[in-house]
Parts: structure tokens; sequence; C-alpha cells
């Protein structure tokens, strides 16, 4: 009883099954470091994607990552910044900057997410509700945590976890909200209004036992209120 009413409270805010649709657009006006774009209801502030550079009709290539800083008058700003998602050390950068013309792609790789909830209950109704998204599992994070000795993940552990995993957001699942953060900039995207959580596993959800701290790691420390820890990570 007490799962079927968190499910109605959480579901009675959201009606779509997808968290965000991929926005693909072309760069207006071109400045050092940043560009404007024709504005979208898809694209959100603090969202990212790659801009896409093409050298003839048969090769082009992702020269930059961007991300949206304003949304004002019919247009959005984007910040370019170094793409590292598929960096390889044998191979060098493109050396292209950005022009007009170029392609972007908003909302990369958002169909791909991380999760982090405080019960099994909770991640199993995001996950079903949320179907057309791939959601990587809790374990994978949880096995990392566990050779890393960290039981008190930080930013830099899920950015890590959503580079090898080709992730591009982050869903927190926290005592009456749920928030879509941004992996890298960690930029609150979407917020849901859910239910009290009754039960809270430490660090989150996962079949990975024993994530433990060592005493020669001074970050590595156990979560003792998992809504603050994880809430302090967040950028509003």
């Amino acid at each position: 009883m007490r799962s079927l009413v968190i499910l109605c409270l959480f579901l009675s805010f959201i009606y779509a099954n997808t968290l965000f649709e991929p926005y693909e657009t072309t760069l207006i006006d071109v400045t050092q470091g940043s560009a404007t774009i024709k504005d979208s209801d898809n694209i959100v502030i603090g969202s990212s994607g790659i801009v896409i550079h093409r050298f003839d009709d048969e090769k082009n290539t992702i020269i930059a990552r961007a991300s949206v800083v304003e949304k004002k008058d019919g247009v959005a700003k984007v910040r370019f910044e170094v793409f590292d998602l598929l960096e390889q050390p044998a191979l060098p950068l493109p050396g292209v900057m950005p022009e007009k013309g170029d392609k972007i792609v908003l909302n990369f790789l958002y169909s791909r997410a991380l999760i982090v909830a405080p019960n099994q209950v909770v991640y199993k109704e995001i996950i079903e509700h949320f179907n057309e998204t791939t959601w990587i599992h809790p374990d994978i994070i949880g096995a990392k945590l566990a050779i890393d000795y960290r039981p008190n993940p930080d930013r830099e552990d899920f950015k890590e976890v959503c580079k090898e995993n080709s992730a591009g957001i982050v869903f927190f699942a926290l005592n009456k909200k749920g928030y879509v953060v941004d992996c890298q900039s960690f930029k609150i995207l979407k917020t849901f209004n859910s239910g009290n959580i009754a039960e809270y596993e430490l660090p989150f959800y996962t079949r990975v036992e024993g994530i433990k701290t060592v005493f020669w790691k001074w970050n590595s420390s156990y979560i003792t209120d998992y809504n603050r820890h994880y809430g302090n990570l967040m950028v509003p």
C-alpha cells in the first residue's frame, strides 16, 4: 500500500514517459567562446550538447561541447567548452573553432541516465515510468564506489561514471522531490514533486554490498543525511 501511494503522488505531476527530447539547430551569431541559436521549448538553461563541424559532403566531426546559459527574446545563448567525452590520448583535438552555420545538438546523450534512488521501490517506479530512458544500473556506480572506498560519492565520481557509460544526465530521487541534473555541470534541469520517502539505503539503492571507508583517504566517509548530501551536489 505504501508503494502505491508514493506511485500515485509521483505520477500525478508527470505525464510524459521521456525526460528530454534532443534538439538540433545551427549556430547563428558566433562570438569568442559563445553563440546564439533559435530558442525552443526543448531547450533548458543548463542543458548541454555538441557542436558538429562539416568539412565536406562526407566528413564531419564534433569540435566542441556547448552549454545553454541564457534564453531571451526567441534565442538562446550557448557557451563553448572542450569536448572530452570521447577523448583518445593517441588522437589530437580537432583544432577547429565553432562558426556560424555549424550544427548544434542539445540534450546530447540525455536518453542515457544514472539514477540515485533511496530504495528499490522508488528506483523501480522511476525506471518503469520513464521507460524510454536507458538507465545505467546503480550497481555500476556502486561497484566503482566499492573499489574506490567512496561511500560518499561526489560530483567527480558521477561525472566519471557518466563518461564511462556515455550518459548525459543524473536523476536524484530525494524526499518529496525528484531532480534531473546535467552530468557535467550538475545544473538542475527539471524537478518533479513526489511523495515522502520512508526508507533509505546508503549511499543509495544498489545491490553492491560493502562500500566501505578507509582511514587513509581523508575524503572517504559515510553519508549521515541522504537528502542533504545529494542536495548539496546540485547547482540551482
